[in-house]
């Protein structure tokens, strides 16, 4: 089993850290995984997103033309990145800053509110992780609990203070596709 994941967004939304936690989940779940950034000059505003590969053998390359996974945070990367999900393959887009729009008959596609969602928890930042739940939720192929210990293990003693809300968020996220 491989699979490819594509997260992208704008720059400030945190879409590096959400592919790390992803990434570390995996190495939670005893898999082997490749975390391959890509942005912009621009610190923020600018486009930036990131591929995870994992595998449970030896990851094949880096760099996937394709994806099974595309998680995207604005519409910029909806319409950059949509093209590059396998036929079967599944959009997760932020329905907050996406429209929703289905130009392709041959993928599946989760919209969901999670900008509004983070908005609710008292700040846009956690996005990103909302976003995750609702990755764990629709790809079945990460346990909800590697993602918690890996949320715990990325953001560690530096910034203790946000694990609580992002806990929260990554909850709010895993419950969210059921009410969509």
């Amino acid at each position: 089993m491989e699979k490819n994941f594509i997260l992208a967004g704008f720059g400030g939304q945190g879409i590096l850290l959400a592919g790390t936690v992803l990434a570390n989940a995996f190495m939670l779940d005893d898999k082997k995984v490749t975390w391959y950034p890509c942005y912009g000059a621009e610190m923020r505003g600018g486009t930036v997103n990131c591929e995870v590969v994992v595998s449970d053998t030896e990851v094949s390359s880096v760099h996937k033309k394709d994806c099974d996974y595309a998680l995207v945070l604005n519409q910029q990367s909806f319409d950059r990145f949509v093209n590059n999900v396998k036929s079967g393959g599944t959009v997760i887009a932020n329905s907050t800053l996406v429209a929703e729009t289905k130009p392709r008959e041959d993928i599946h596609y989760v919209f969901a509110p999670m900008g509004e969602l983070a908005n609710d928890l008292g700040t846009s930042k956690v996005t990103n992780i909302i976003s995750l739940g609702v990755l764990a939720s629709v790809a079945d192929i990460i346990s909800k609990n590697a993602l918690k210990l890996a949320v715990e293990k990325v953001l560690g003693s530096k910034k203790k203070e946000l694990l609580p809300l992002n806990l929260k968020a990554l909850e709010v996220g895993s419950e969210l596709v059921a009410n969509v």
